[in-house]
């Protein structure tokens, strides 16, 4: 017999070691997927071998060689560096400010101001005495005060859980070069904001009792914890733990990126309440007894909370970048991926 295929040209050895060039499609070897992109590794060495996928799974939207992508906008590479994460972090800003903007005006700066404006309105300083002794009533007075706060901060927060949620939708998917208009990111942080709500609640509670005891314990938790939100968003399912680790693992890259975040943050909380605090200076200790000081005391409030709008969107792309880049740390995965995982 022989041992000639009958078709003439023999056929592939199935126990050849594939090519070095990689997998090839029909449209020829994948491009764009290289890792370095100065040039790859030696034939037959494989850069992730060993490396187990996310979650069990090959990223969305990628290759079976995997890999990441160092051009994607959202997701900054291991061992970019922070010039990458700033990189990403400003042209997330550039795509998305005009749908971002309206979104932090309606779910951030408003209930803002309207906290303020009931703060201003109960606070019941002004009907001290100069020589310190309390008024009848004040106790009273003081307690409505108190629980007026209280509920409107809590309102505060359930809308600001739309914002976010809204918000971290429209960056990922103009990212991912997905369509991202207001209507349908205030419909999807409507239907996230309970869920982010609780857990922001939780998160919240957890780093004042931080505070209370001494605060470097609040100042710890307020940082390891700064990633629940999107682990939330993303991974929907727990999302203290996620956050605790995220930060465990990367406790040079994670504390400095949220920290640029932090004080960009603080700095543009203390401008606002200074010149909100100037503002209604002028106006007395007790604005909303006449009609003329109460519409000056609302306009300076609003004007307020508008200007420190731009704190609100660096908070949020700072941080979703950031996850972004710890999630590229765990395995090759890319904007459309994360895109996804958002539902």
């Amino acid at each position: 017999m022989s041992d000639q295929s009958p078709s003439g040209a023999p056929g592939p050895d199935p126990v050849d070691p594939p090519a070095p060039g990689g997998p090839v499609g029909p449209a020829g070897p994948y491009q764009g997927w290289v890792f370095p992109p100065t040039g790859g590794y030696p034939p037959g060495a494989d850069p992730y071998a060993g490396y187990p996928p996310y979650a069990g799974h090959l990223p969305y939207g990628w290759p079976a060689v995997g890999g990441w992508d160092p051009a994607d906008p959202l997701v900054n590479p291991p061992h970019a560096g922070v010039d990458g994460w700033f990189t990403r972090w400003a042209g997330a800003l550039r795509r998305g400010w005009r749908t971002l903007l309206p979104i932090m005006l309606l779910t951030q700066a408003l209930p803002a101001a309207v906290v303020s404006i009931i703060s201003l309105g109960l606070e019941p300083s002004s009907q001290v005495p100069a020589d310190g002794s309390l008024p009848p009533g004040y106790l009273g007075d003081f307690l409505t005060f108190g629980g007026a706060t209280l509920i409107a901060v809590l309102l505060l927060y359930l809308v600001q859980s739309v914002g976010w949620a809204a918000g971290t939708w429209v960056v990922t998917r103009q990212a991912a070069g997905e369509p991202a208009d207001l209507g349908g990111a205030l419909r999807y942080g409507l239907r996230r904001a309970p869920g982010l709500y609780g857990w922001t609640l939780l998160v919240g509670l957890l780093v004042t009792v931080g505070f209370c005891f001494c605060v470097i314990p609040g100042v710890y938790l307020a940082f390891a914890l700064a990633l629940a939100g999107p682990v939330y968003l993303f991974e929907r399912q727990n999302p203290i733990g996620r956050s605790f680790h995220l930060f465990r693992s990367r406790l040079g890259m994670v504390p400095a990126r949220v920290a640029l975040v932090a004080a960009a943050v603080v700095a543009g909380t203390v401008v606002g309440a200074v010149l909100e605090a100037v503002g209604t200076a002028p106006l007395g200790t007790d604005p909303f007894a006449a009609p003329g000081t109460a519409v000056g005391a609302v306009a300076v409030v609003t004007l307020a909370a508008v200007l420190v709008v731009p704190v609100y969107l660096v908070q949020l792309v700072g941080l979703i970048v950031t996850y972004a880049e710890q999630r590229a740390n765990e395995g090759p995965v890319n904007a459309a991926r994360l895109a996804a995982e958002l539902g």
